[in-house]
């Protein structure tokens, strides 16, 4: 998991590879032997596998208005 981190980290830095299509970033990530998980969401999007790989969860969390408005209405009118 850490070389896939530090792989993110690397084209994050590095412009020719953040704007690379995913065909040429895909075979360099090939050929640096970059996890399959990081292969499957260069080559075809899929953030499945490495969301596990990375022990990522989501988490949604439904948001609520602190305040309270008795007619909601009147305060567009």
């Amino acid at each position: 998991m850490r070389d896939t981190v530090e792989l993110l980290e690397a084209i994050g830095r590095d412009a020719t590879l953040r704007r690379a299509s995913p065909e040429v970033l895909a075979r360099t990530l090939e050929a640096i032997h970059a996890s399959p998980a990081l292969l499957e969401l260069v080559a075809h999007g899929d953030v499945t596998a490495l969301t596990g790989e990375l022990g990522l969860t989501d988490k949604y969390v439904e948001h609520r208005s602190q305040t309270a408005h008795e007619d909601e209405d009147s305060l567009f009118n």
